[in-house]
């Protein structure tokens, strides 16, 4: 049966959600790896590994969420509870574009107390003075607002929009199964709404990433529901640019438990590029996994290698302490046999650089 579907992967043919999981549990780390690697060459077959300069602008850490795994947030009223001023983030802006910075990546907890409004002023003021495209809100931050605001999620995507947001992250997917973010999130958005949002966005033009956290207690098949989710809004919409799988960070989160190892990163990598033959690019996670593993990955199905991700306190705060700048990831993607190139949040190519 395994061979079987090894070479329907080979032919360029789709699995089903059955042959996916069959395929995980019967192959082992190198075939699931040479299997990703095929499909990685057949759409990249340029030998060039993107990335963007950005930075991420955690805006606020106040949120009423208050999921399980998150070491980051803090309750309204609590004394490390920060919303950053305008002049705050206008420096990390133009701190970003002195180092060859594109994006501005700006994802934050639900605050009660920021609207629609507050986020149209600002974003309308970010464009009017630097040029960044902006990457920001994920799905939740939409969703919340279209509650607060009572409005439909299209109507807060077209005012974003024409306020200067570009595109959005795939954050708070993290796996796009109900019963899974019932036990880990149970205020968080549900999954059927997550995809509401993406169909919104892209329906009006706007691309997006998806991504998974994997490690929060859930299934393998649940694992492969949630990327059956993403490819049939994939199939529907062609609006996603990258996925992006990294493991739950369990560090000082109320959930706990013990992170996924570079095995199992590698594998939930090789099997994403294997099943979401929709997808155009596959992201590493040095950030969670460290740049070693990342440089693994390439040949484990992914073909972009993130950002510089010139600050990020999300992931930090529940103890990733991996860093990497521009020349870090420019000497790991030489090193792995490839060709650099700086993209933007659409992953157009800015600069190529030289191979090694």
């Amino acid at each position: 049966m395994k061979e079987t579907i090894a070479c329907k992967v080979l032919d360029g043919e789709r699995l089903s959600f059955h042959e996916a999981e069959r395929l995980y549990q019967e192959a082992d780390l190198l075939e699931l790896g040479y299997l990703a690697n095929q499909v990685r060459q057949k759409l990249h077959p340029e030998g060039t590994v993107t990335f963007v300069v950005d930075r991420n602008i955690n805006y606020t850490n106040i949120c009423v969420n208050a999921c399980r795994f998150c070491a980051f947030y803090r309750p309204p009223g609590h004394p490390e509870g920060y919303v950053l001023s305008r002049e705050e983030i206008g420096r990390k802006i133009e701190a970003t574009l002195a180092a060859g910075g594109t994006q501005i990546l700006m994802q934050g907890g639900l605050h009660p107390e920021l609207g629609l409004a507050w986020f149209e002023d600002l974003f309308s003021w970010i464009k009017s003075r630097y040029p960044v495209t902006l990457h920001s809100l994920s799905p939740v931050e939409i969703d919340d607002l279209a509650r607060k605001e009572r409005l439909p999620v299209a109507e807060v995507l077209q005012r974003l929009q024409k306020a200067g947001l570009d595109s959005l992250p795939g954050g708070g997917a993290e796996i796009l199964v109900d019963r899974v973010r019932n036990r880990v999130s149970p205020k968080k958005t549900s999954t059927a709404r997550w995809l509401e949002v993406m169909r919104a966005a892209h329906a009006l033009g706007m691309k997006s990433t998806a991504t998974m956290v994997f490690g929060l207690g859930e299934t393998i098949g649940e694992r492969i529901a949630h990327l059956e989710a993403i490819r049939q809004l994939q199939d529907e919409t062609g609006g996603f640019t990258a996925f992006i799988p990294w493991s739950f960070q369990p560090g000082n989160t109320d959930l706990g438990g013990e992170e996924a190892g570079a095995c199992e990163y590698l594998r939930i990598l090789a099997l994403s590029r294997i099943y979401l033959d929709n997808f155009p690019n596959i992201q590493v996670s040095w950030v969670t996994q460290g740049t070693k593993i990342a440089q693994t990955a390439l040949f484990f199905g992914a073909n972009d290698f993130g950002s510089t991700m010139l600050e990020e306190n999300v992931v930090r705060a529940a103890g990733a302490s991996f860093h990497a700048d521009q020349e870090e990831l420019l000497r790991c993607i030489r090193a792995a046999g490839f060709r650099p190139a700086q993209r933007d949040n659409e992953y157009h190519i800015w600069r190529s650089f030289q191979a090694g």
